[in-house]
C-alpha cells in the first residue's frame, strides 16, 4: 500500500526527525519527503498504512499533513 501526503516540511533536518519518528509506527515501510515538489511529499510505502494515524502524528509535532488525492 502507497499513500501520498501534501505538508508543510521545508528542511531536510526536519524532515529525516519525522522520517525517524515514522520509521517507529512502520518499521519495515519505507519512507521519504520530496522537498522539492511544491506541495512537500511525504511518500509512505508499508503493508498496512494508517491515514488518520499518520496525519495525527505530523500535527502533533507542529505540521500540516493531508492526503494527496
Amino acid at each position: 500500500m502507497i499513500e501520498v501526503f501534501k505538508t508543510n516540511v521545508e528542511e531536510t533536518g526536519e524532515s529525516a526527525r519525522i522520517i525517524a519518528r515514522l520509521r517507529d509506527l512502520y518499521p519495515k515501510g519505507r519512507i521519504n519527503f520530496d522537498l522539492s515538489d511544491c506541495d512537500r511529499i511525504l511518500r509512505i510505502e508499508a503493508d498496512q498504512v494508517c491515514i488518520s494515524e499518520i496525519i495525527n502524528l505530523m500535527t502533533s509535532i507542529g505540521y500540516r499533513c493531508e492526503v494527496l488525492l
